[in-house]
């Protein structure tokens, strides 16, 4: 908050409060204490980590600097990497001691201390990290959630200083909002993990890493597509929150369909088992009748239309039939088919998600293709499977999709 008094910092911090407790998803409420830590103490880069074990994990990375260097609407480099809990390094030093470290200059930290800094980013990006202020955040029984590390604060002439007294009391304070909005966070990605293995019972396709990646998919797509079409950040922010849960749900309905139906693999389906199977887009669509939040119609509207066609083709389904007599165990009735924008947006960005992730991964009944292979295959099928806007900011994400590619393999 380049200029702002105290004051208004503080009234900013509360502000913050009540959106960040808004926020349903971890990753993007890790993204969002990220950018705000940084806003509010003007800081030009930072991190944040989550524990995975004895290990940390980054999830995300921001840089201003960097980012300037790029065009408009591009991202930084999708980053996934960990290291151990220890006090080796700086991050690892806090998470182990439990306790907030600042650091004025990372160049010249003494020589008496466990941890050191690592120069090897800063040499391959040309960057001068410099002060350095990191924070357990951890909750008043003692887990430590994750950290949080912001890098570079600067003064409002954009010159690099250290983090004073104000600037720890500002991101102490923040901290602890944002701790109790994780641990809500928390509870509910919890919860969408039990509701998804059961899923995973039913199909073996529908893995927790594949349901990572379509939701991840999902977000960068929309994400790219918000910015091509000016959509204000007030709206995107809730979409985007929204869409990254509901995009896991896309397949729920599979539950409901027969087991020598749904894990048939030899020989493929008849037309009746085939009507039968496409019914899974109705079960899903009545789980969440009827609707109770924004996040309830998302989940309904990806569950029943993201098998459909942006031309309204006949192989899609299922179609503006009325779900809600759908009877479990019977075929599909015959409806219109639904075309361009009646599709709703999240299920046409999740659409491209899906068939991206299922040409690129092995199935029981086909081999991964080449990624450049699935790309290509993406990008025939715009104007006619798919939306060629959406399918333009998929293209456009390239590099980060194939990078949540690599985050999250299959497992063995």
């Amino acid at each position: 908050m380049k200029g702002a008094s105290r004051e208004e910092k503080l009234e900013h911090i509360i502000e913050q409060e009540k959106s960040l407790g808004e926020i349903q998803d971890v990753d993007v409420l890790l993204e969002r204490i990220l950018t705000e830590a940084r806003a509010i103490v003007h800081a030009d880069a930072g991190s944040i980590y989550v524990v995975d074990g004895p290990n940390l994990k980054i999830k995300y990375a921001q840089n201003d600097t960097r980012l300037k260097e790029l065009s408009p609407g591009e991202k930084l480099p999708y980053t996934f990497f960990s290291f151990p809990i220890n006090e080796k390094s700086i991050s690892g030093y806090v998470a182990y001691s439990g306790e907030p470290l600042n650091i004025p200059d990372a160049y010249e930290i003494p020589e008496d201390k466990p941890f050191k800094f690592n120069k090897t980013t800063d040499k391959t990006t040309d960057y001068r990290t410099k002060s350095i202020y990191t924070i357990p955040l951890k909750t008043p029984a003692g887990k430590i959630l994750g950290i949080l590390q912001i890098i570079n604060a600067q003064d409002d002439d954009g010159q690099v200083v250290s983090f004073d007294s104000d600037a720890e009391l500002f991101i102490n304070h923040f901290a602890q909002s944002a701790i109790k909005a994780l641990e809500n966070a928390y509870l509910t990605s919890n919860m969408v993990r039990r509701m998804l293995k059961m899923a995973e019972f039913r199909d073996p396709k529908e893995t927790y890493p594949h349901v990572e990646r379509v939701s991840s998919f999902a977000l960068e797509i929309y994400d790219r597509w918000a910015f091509n079409h000016n959509v204000p950040m007030t709206e995107s922010h809730k979409f985007r929150d929204t869409l990254k849960i509901a995009a896991k749900f896309h397949d729920v309905g599979k539950v409901g369909v027969s087991d020598v139906i749904l894990k048939k693999k030899f020989p493929r389906f008849t037309d009746e088992e085939r009507s039968i199977m496409q019914g899974h887009t109705c079960i899903g669509a009545n789980l969440f009748e009827p609707p109770e939040s924004f996040l309830d119609e998302m989940c309904r509207d990806i569950a029943l239309f993201h098998h459909e066609r942006w031309d309204g083709g006949e192989t899609a389904y299922p179609g503006a039939l009325d779900y809600r007599n759908f009877v479990i165990g019977e075929p599909l009735s015959p409806a219109r088919h639904l075309c361009g924008e009646e599709i709703p947006l999240s299920a046409r960005i999740v659409a491209v998600a899906d068939v991206f992730d299922a040409l690129s991964h092995k199935r029981c009944y086909k081999e991964a293709w080449k990624i450049d292979d699935a790309f290509a295959e993406i990008q025939s099928d715009s104007g006619k499977h798919f939306d060629p806007e959406v399918v333009l900011a998929f293209m456009q994400v390239r590099d980060r999709i194939s990078a949540i590619q690599l985050a999250f393999p299959d497992e063995e």
